[in-house]
This record gives structure tokens, sequence and C-alpha cells, in this order.
């Protein structure tokens, strides 16, 4: 049995480097976005407003629900939260 190792679990369970890179952008996004939330004591119809989205959809944000968010939908959010994102790209090791 090999005990293969990997950087993050998005690249032990998503099907190729493209899809895992992907899934890490929009973890972290969402992590932010929740993290906005919590610290600045919003309830999620305040979040919502400030967002441009429904409360229903911030709810699924809240619940860690990574597949219904694309990475344009979680830029926009953020920017709406005022939050500033910064992207670095790096040469594969």
């Amino acid at each position: 049995m090999s005990k293969q190792r990997f950087t993050s679990v998005w690249d032990a369970i998503e099907d190729t480097p493209e899809q895992a890179a992907n899934m890490k952008l929009r973890s972290v996004l969402m992590m932010a976005l929740k993290d906005h939330i919590t610290r600045a004591e919003l309830s999620q119809a305040q979040a919502a407003k400030l967002f441009g989205v429904t409360q229903p959809r911030v709810s699924d944000l809240m619940r860690g629900k990574i597949s219904l968010f694309g990475l344009d939908a979680l830029v926009n959010m953020a920017t709406a939260a005022g939050l500033r994102i910064e992207m670095q790209v790096l040469e594969a090791a």
C-alpha cells in the first residue's frame, strides 16, 4: 500500500490539478467571507444585503457548500464586502 502525500486536501480528492487549484481558491475566498461576517457580527440578512445576494445564498456560504459557488461569485461578494483580494502565481515546483 502506497502512502502518497498531498500538499492540500484538494490535491487528494480532485481529479486534476486544475480542479484542485480552483477548489483551493474558492475555499480561501469562502473562509475569508465567513470570517468577515463573523468579525463584523453581521446577520445573514445584513451580509446578503452587503454582498448583493440573497440570505439563503449567505446560508450556503456559512455552511461551506463550496460546490454552489464559482470563483466569479466569490470575488464579487468579497469585493462588495470591502475585502481586497491579492493573487500570487508561482512556477510549479
